[in-house]
């Protein structure tokens, strides 16, 4: 077991799967890259002394990522200071662009985040994957999940993934200990299916924004909205702020924290750790360690002197009534309209990621575009994915088959829907189109009494685009498949596609890449 000294006036600790014992209140470094966003890096040794110092009250535990800027040089230079019996706590997170995610790819990835921190094991390595579209997202947490067999992680997370896809990752055969994400009196998504999903199969939130950069405090109440806000986080939780209702509906919500916090005679970002802390399948709240400025370690051990009785929750639950539900699910802000991020509208980084599928012309049949995934099914039985003729795409029935031939989530058709729809978006895409012009679905089941969870993952992606769709109990499928669809997308509108004499140019903006 790593880091937890037993010493009093100390935050409370919870323990991950395979006993990691973290602080329930983490230090996160995003700060470091906003601190050194002007080119100027932190000093490893002085930028360690001011770590070392929420180590020594306790908490000792220490969230950061791959593009925080120094942050794991600066918690490796801490790291190495400490007895290992007794030493902090580092959680980081691996973020590669979406590609092959090849056994070299993914060691590399690793050994990486073991060379900055200076270990030989990493206590809790989370993943981030920017468009599950691209379905080697799998391929790469089954390898760290063998790289965690192996030794070379403690703990293995994810970070930013909705309900739908955790669950694919599970059912998938993936040891999962966390999911991190944004989780607030404001953002409130993480309370429902996801906290659900979690407290069924034992896996623990790491909540961050709990405070909304700080927005959650005494300072921002009655006070006028801010404007021009520089500072990276609090630009992002203005974001935040603005879709959930505008700064009218976010007071209602700081006034009855306020109230509550002087009820309990405690501060108002108290009020805020400690609503998100009660939550059962929480693990830990994140809280922002801006390096040597606005350290507020005693205050915060305030959250473990009180506890919110039923007049405080009924309290808050009257002012949620005055704001809006946060869009999506947990990590849609990273993946689609509202961006909800530091860096704001993130559509121009989302476009330019690695492609999945390469549409190609079919030989001597002008107008028409089709799209292979490398089943092995495909070139045996002379079908395409997808075909494109015209402004009309078809795609062929479609399972959970990953690569070549591999069953993804075996007996869980819940999941299986949630695959394939990716798989089904990611063709359309080659061929130029989106699953807004999806204008017909057909889902064949195995077991009729899959009906409702099977329907649940479709509405999840087509409940606002209402294609007509067609549901049968069809039995007999091949396998472990649970369901097989298929779609039909119309691109309204849509300019023919034409290649020069002897070229093939791909459609749309995807081509190539692994299935």
């Amino acid at each position: 077991m790593t880091g937890g000294l037993d010493v009093p006036g100390v935050p409370e600790r919870a323990v991950l799967d395979g006993g990691l014992s973290i602080s329930r209140l983490v230090c996160g470094l995003w700060q470091v890259a906003d601190m050194e966003k002007d080119g100027d890096t932190l000093d490893p040794e002085r930028a360690a002394d001011a770590l070392e110092a929420y180590a020594r009250a306790g908490f000792d535990t220490f969230d950061m990522a791959d593009h925080y800027g120094s942050a794991e040089f600066v918690a490796g230079r801490l790291l190495a200071r400490q007895p290992t019996a007794f030493r902090p706590v580092a959680l980081t997170k691996w973020c590669p662009e979406p590609g092959p995610m090849t056994p070299h790819v993914v060691r590399r990835g690793v050994e990486e985040r073991l060379t900055r921190l200076g270990v030989e094991r990493i206590d809790l390595l989370q993943f981030h994957w920017w468009t599950f579209s691209h379905p080697a997202w799998l391929d790469a947490l089954h390898e760290m999940d063998r790289l965690r067999q192996e030794g070379l992680i403690g703990a293995l997370g994810v970070t930013n993934f909705d309900a739908a896809h955790l669950r694919v990752a599970l059912a998938d055969g993936i040891r999962l200990a966390t999911n991190q994400v944004s989780f607030s009196l404001l953002d409130r998504r993480a309370a429902g299916e996801l906290s659900a999903l979690c407290r069924e199969r034992g896996v623990r939130l790491l909540a961050y924004g709990t405070l909304c950069g700080g927005f959650l405090s005494e300072r921002w109440l009655g006070r006028p909205e801010p404007a021009g806000i520089g500072d990276w986080s609090r630009s992002k939780y203005k974001r935040f702020i603005d879709v959930a209702g505008g700064w009218a509906a976010f007071q209602e919500i700081l006034a009855a924290a306020a109230a509550i916090a002087a009820r309990h005679g405690v501060s108002v970002s108290n009020v805020a750790t400690r609503w998100v802390l009660d939550h059962a399948s929480v693990a830990a709240a994140i809280i922002g360690a801006r390096i040597g400025e606005s350290e507020h370690r005693s205050d915060n051990l305030g959250v473990f002197g009180f506890a919110l009785d039923e007049q405080d929750l009924a309290d808050l639950e009257a002012a949620f009534a005055a704001s809006l539900p946060i869009p999506g699910d947990c990590g849609d802000e990273y993946r689609r309209p509202p961006y909800l991020t530091a860096s704001g509208d993130l559509s121009h980084h989302i476009s330019r990621l690695p492609p999945v599928y390469t549409a190609e012309p079919v030989p001597g049949s002008p107008g028409r575009w089709r799209v292979s995934t490398g089943s092995v099914w495909e070139p045996m039985a002379g079908y395409s994915r997808a075909l494109r003729v015209n402004g009309m795409i078809r795609v062929s029935g479609t399972t959970a088959t990953h690569g070549a031939d591999r069953v993804v989530a075996p007996g869980d058709a819940g999941a299986q829907t949630t695959y394939i729809l990716d798989k089904i978006e990611a063709a359309i895409a080659a061929l130029g189109g989106r699953m807004e012009d999806v204008v017909r679905t057909r889902i064949y089941l195995e077991d009729g009494s899959d009906w409702e969870q099977v329907s649940r993952a479709h509405g999840r992606v087509f409940g606002d685009i209402r294609p007509a769709n067609t549901m049968v109990a069809a039995g007999g499928l091949i396998g472990e498949y649970a369901v097989e669809i298929e779609a039909e997308a119309e691109l309204v509108d849509a300019e023919p596609v034409a290649a020069e004499p002897g070229e093939a140019e791909p459609v749309g903006h995807r081509g190539g890449g692994p299935s």
